[in-house]
């Protein structure tokens, strides 16, 4: 095997290209890391205005209150994509 993958996974892609052709080549969507953060906007919001967008007391809430880890930059993301 040139790229490690499997005879399953090439007749697969064949299968695919068959039917749909161009399309088949396409992301399907719901790919990818889920947003761990989603659902929570309103009680990030409420720490965003209680620690004056202090992002370590925001991350250490999380951690303590809602047993959630994420990164300084996914935080800064998240607040970001909200507008918050």
């Amino acid at each position: 095997m040139i790229f490690d993958i499997d005879r399953k996974t090439v007749e697969r892609w064949f299968n695919s290209w068959e039917l749909d052709g161009v399309n088949s080549l396409s992301i399907a969507s719901g790919r990818g890391v889920k947003n761990r953060l989603k659902g929570f906007e309103e009680v990030i919001k409420q720490q965003v205005d209680l620690h004056n967008r202090n992002i370590k007391n925001i991350l250490t809430f999380l951690k303590e209150e809602h047993n959630i880890i994420v990164c300084k930059r996914t935080l800064r993301n998240f607040l970001k994509d909200a507008r918050l």
